[in-house]
């Protein structure tokens, strides 16, 4: 019998098991931990409860939660969740679903995967999408190493000084440990000019460019021009977007980007302390031999029925770790429907209008701000549901102020600002009321 009641290991396992690595006993295996380290005493676990007793004690320690209204963004976005898309992850085939590894017994997660990657493309424009990443910070550390790749003898990639500041951290640290050198294009009036992108793309050692759609100031950047500047320097050019954005702003394909990657969070997901998230990658076909993660791909089976398979899987645990494309091994699949299921339920229509009351909410709160005297403008420049104002009292009484309202605002950024982002959540009223929190300030 085993010893405790919950592993599927007997006493007899456990022996040979030791034996095996030539090993006593289990305190063996940690004898190099200093023995004042090990807790010796007796846990101090509460008394059994009921199932009701169960519930009304996790009842009561939720209700310790302050719920805040969120007016911040910086990367992770408030957006409304339809009903029926957690529902639907709910489902047992769904929600235990693992990676698909025997792709012919795995057709209906494939089918979602395959319409997810559909709509990627459809939102950036380019042609082939891979089957999801972790976040959008490392599907943007994924993309440089695929520039570096694709441009084989240059191992330089350009950052965008006004990427949010957790893209740049994560990049940077790819980029340490795969021998990536990174450069950066200076911001000025808060956007990534054309004249600083030519200027820095003197460097001959450059493989690729990445630049945000929307930046860290919530600007939506003019990356006319950009795509020929990079290209005459046989570089590849990354954008990185707000998936819900696009729906209403030029694709990455019309801006003539290569690759297209962001964060698919702010399609309906929910913010949840940073995760889980679902990172996304797109290019033109002519790199998508060197696209990192999963592709699913539509064929016939034997019988000409529409079926779906694992494609181009030079990568990953299929062949050797050293000469794979990507060592992303699971991607973020369940995350991957969430987004499928939402961009089904809300259609272009329903996208605009997501954008078009995100962008009379934040003009209307960016606005009423100025009025109250505390704030100064920073940019005249355009903004869809975020920006940023220059604060003119003192920052941590202005959110402790807006905390103790209810609201959740004022991110300050590294330069001294206050950010703040208006989804189609946010109510006229509860902008309002923010509005005279500022002003007790």
């Amino acid at each position: 019998m085993s010893t405790f009641s919950y592993f599927p290991h007997t006493e007899d396992d456990v022996r040979a098991m030791l034996q095996r690595i030539g090993a006593g006993s289990l305190d063996d295996l940690y004898c190099d931990v200093p023995a004042d380290f090990i807790y010796k005493g007796e846990y101090d676990l509460p008394d059994a409860m009921s199932e009701q007793q169960v519930r009304d004690f996790f009842r009561k320690l939720a209700g310790r939660n302050l719920s805040l209204k969120v007016f911040a963004g910086q990367g992770a976005y408030d957006h409304y969740t339809p009903s029926v898309v957690p529902y639907i992850l709910s489902r047992s085939e769904f929600l235990t679903a693992y990676t698909p590894y025997q792709c012919e017994i795995s057709q209906g997660t494939l089918r979602y995967i395959f319409e997810y990657q559909s709509m990627v493309c459809a939102l950036t424009g380019l042609d082939v999408s891979n089957a999801s990443m972790y976040d959008g910070p490392t599907a943007a550390a994924e993309a440089m190493r695929m520039a570096v790749a694709c441009a084989r003898k240059k191992n330089t990639v350009l950052l965008s000084a006004t990427l949010l500041p957790n893209v740049i951290s994560v990049v940077e640290t790819y980029a340490k440990y795969y021998g990536t050198r990174i450069a950066f294009i200076p911001e000025k009036d808060g956007k990534t000019t054309l004249e600083a992108l030519e200027a820095a793309l003197a460097d001959e050692d450059i493989a690729g460019v990445i630049v945000p759609g929307i930046n860290r100031y919530g600007i939506v950047e003019d990356l006319e021009g950009f795509a020929e500047a990079v290209h005459a320097h046989k570089a590849l050019l990354v954008e990185y977007i707000d998936p819900s954005a696009a729906a209403v702003l030029k694709t990455a394909a019309e801006w003539g980007a290569d690759v297209a990657v962001g964060d698919g969070q702010s399609l309906g997901i929910p913010l949840c302390y940073g995760g889980p998230y679902v990172g996304f990658m797109a290019c033109r076909k002519d790199y998508m031999r060197k696209l990192p993660g999963r592709i699913v791909g539509e064929t016939r089976d034997a019988e000409g029925r529409r079926c779906f398979v694992l494609t181009l899987q030079a990568r990953e645990q299929h062949i050797r770790r050293e000469k794979a494309t990507s060592n992303i091994c699971s991607n973020e699949s369940l995350m991957a429907l969430f987004v499928t299921v939402y961009l089904s339920l809300m259609g272009p229509k329903g996208m605009k209008k997501v954008n078009e009351l995100s962008y009379a909410g934040a003009h209307y709160l960016h606005d009423a701000l100025l009025t109250t005297g505390k704030f100064e403008k920073v940019f005249d420049a355009p903004f869809l549901k975020e920006f940023v104002l220059k604060p003119l009292v003192d920052v941590k009484a202005l959110q402790q102020k807006l905390y103790e309202r209810g609201f959740f605002a004022a991110l300050q950024t590294e330069e001294g600002y206050v950010s703040f982002c208006v989804t189609e959540k946010r109510t006229r009223e509860e902008m309002d009321a923010l509005i005279e929190a500022v002003k007790e300030v």
